[in-house]
């Protein structure tokens, strides 16, 4: 089995930081992860690359040579890593097999998660060639600030959700420099009640049905929470990588197999039942 996170969220959400402490502690505990850059538009990075999209395209030449902005440079860009993923997507991956673990490091547009067809054809793509996935959403711990704001990047987590279907973390990122960290447990598992509260106090009268149709649609869903992360503390990292493990089953595959060649020992000597 071949396994790989998806981090995905907003420009400037932590992304590429995520992966940067995600690989430096895999590298401290001896455990192999390998990072992929999907961004046509980086320019440096703090981790090894090991499968990089510029080789593919790279943003400065779509918008030189098709005369687009940032913006629709990089759409361009993704749509054309969209038609090439058997090509050259599926050569890059011929490297790695079974138990390899990748951090695909995303672009920052978050349309091409919420509703454009790119990110789906690739995760349907991993899918096919036989990689368990997980969906890592970041989301900056400045959008608790205020409840609009942190219902807007929930909306957009849900979305992304929805639209890719595949097992998914939501990660309050940049903890380490939040101020009021006691806040932090109120927005890991919203209430509703208390979202319509804040939202009613914090806009205009006439937002108020918006508001109730908005904390009504992320109450029915109930599936919106998020795991802050510290990455000035191990603990923080350790916690969160294995809620990633556990949604796409990591490390189940090698407990199988101690047992089947009997690694492990019965602690009972033989003599009776241990309690």
């Amino acid at each position: 089995m071949k396994f790989a996170q998806l981090v995905v969220g907003p420009a400037g959400s932590g992304k590429s930081t995520y992966c940067e402490n995600i690989k430096q502690h895999c590298d401290a505990i001896s455990r192999s992860v390998h990072v992929v850059n999907l961004d046509p538009a980086a320019e440096e990075f703090k981790y090894p690359v090991s499968i990089d999209v510029r080789d593919l395209v790279t943003l400065d030449d779509v918008m030189e040579e098709m005369q687009l902005g940032p913006n629709g440079g990089l759409l361009y860009c993704m749509e054309y890593l969209e038609e090439n993923l058997e090509e050259w997507l599926g050569g890059e991956l011929e490297a790695y097999g079974d138990d390899d673990y990748l951090l695909f490091d995303c672009p920052g547009q978050i349309e091409l998660y919420s509703h454009l067809s790119v990110f789906r054809t690739f995760v349907e793509y991993l899918k096919r060639d036989g990689w368990q996935i997980c969906v890592v959403y970041c989301l900056d711990c400045q959008f608790i600030s205020e409840m609009p704001k942190f219902v807007a990047g929930t909306l957009s987590a849900l979305s992304a959700m929805v639209q890719l279907e595949l097992p998914h973390i939501n990660v309050l990122t940049k903890v380490d420099m939040c101020k009021n960290k006691e806040a932090l447990d109120a927005f890991r598992f919203p209430d509703a009640m208390e979202m319509r509260h804040e939202l009613d106090r914090q806009t205009g009268p006439h937002f108020r049905k918006l508001n109730e149709a908005v904390v009504q649609l992320l109450d029915d869903f109930s599936m919106v929470t998020f795991t802050p992360l510290d990455i000035s503390e191990e603990e923080s990292i350790e916690d969160l990588l294995l809620q990633i493990d556990m949604a796409i089953q990591y490390g189940e595959d090698q407990e199988v197999k101690t047992h089947e060649h009997g690694d492990m020992e019965d602690p009972d000597d033989g003599d009776g039942p241990d309690y």
